[in-house]
């Protein structure tokens, strides 16, 4: 294989590759209709023409015909009056009119064939853009979902390794020990206030004890005696008499038991 021939290959293959690489479905679609639109405007444009062609082909095999029905009725007039020349003159002339009447008769037939042909072709190109417009909207809004979709999964596919999405793990992290080192704080100072309210009532009953200790020593130590000279001897108190202590008031049955002892003491 000559160097050229692989240069050529090498080119022809890179410029496929950057051409199937640049083609846009959506724009290749767009442009397909395009062209299709455009030889639909020259195909309308050609049966136009081609119908005008045989219009006029039409009025010129008319004519022709006409001119030979002249050049008959001539003829026979002349004859009439005897003039066989001038007949046969206008019989020459009808001959050429009628020849050229059949040739137009058979460039007309072949001209509606060909239109008949251009019209059915024009009938099915319609169809077929019709059809390719439609096929043509299916395939963009096909287009745009692979393409929405193919967005989507790279999105995703990016969250693992994307910065901000490591940023909100740092985040949490962060998050999830400060909420530690508040649920350790709280523990650590309810602790405390159980620490202090059990030295509290730790507390209350020692005071509690020493006062009962107090209390009892208060208690049991009698109340000191004067001290006498010696060779004296303390009289004995004086007990109370009934009328230095206040009598609480008696009850019916109280008089009643204090009668009888008096009546039993002055038998």
């Amino acid at each position: 294989m000559g160097l050229f021939d692989r240069v050529s290959r090498l080119l022809r293959a890179n410029v496929n590759d950057m051409v199937s690489k640049a083609e846009d479905p959506e724009k290749i679609l767009e442009q397909a209709v395009m062209d299709m639109q455009e030889d639909l405007v020259q195909l309308r444009q050609a049966v136009a023409s081609s119908i005008a062609n045989q219009k006029r082909t039409e009025q010129q095999y008319n004519k022709a015909m006409a001119d030979a029905n002249s050049w008959q009725s001539k003829a026979q007039l002349a004859l009439q009056k005897g003039d066989e020349d001038l007949a046969r003159e206008a019989l020459v002339r009808k001959k050429n009119y009628s020849e050229t009447a059949s040739s137009l008769k058979a460039q007309l037939d072949g001209q509606a064939g060909m239109v008949d042909t251009m019209k059915k072709s024009l009938l099915q190109l319609e169809g077929k853009i019709s059809e390719a417009k439609t096929k043509k909207d299916m395939l963009k809004s096909r287009s745009q979902a692979a393409k929405a979709q193919e967005q989507l999964q790279g999105a995703v596919g990016r969250l693992g390794t994307n910065s901000a999405m490591a940023a909100f793990e740092r985040m949490e992290e962060k998050v999830l020990i400060q909420e530690a080192k508040s649920q350790a704080a709280a523990e650590l100072t309810g602790a405390d206030l159980e620490s202090k309210f059990a030295a509290l009532s730790a507390g209350s009953d020692v005071d509690d004890e020493l006062a009962a200790m107090k209390q009892q020593m208060l208690g049991g130590s009698a109340q000191p005696t004067a001290a006498l000279p010696q060779g004296s001897v303390s009289s004995p108190a004086t007990p109370a008499t009934p009328k230095d202590s206040v009598k609480a008031p008696m009850s019916p049955q109280d008089e009643e038991l204090e009668a009888l002892r008096k009546q039993i003491d002055g038998l």
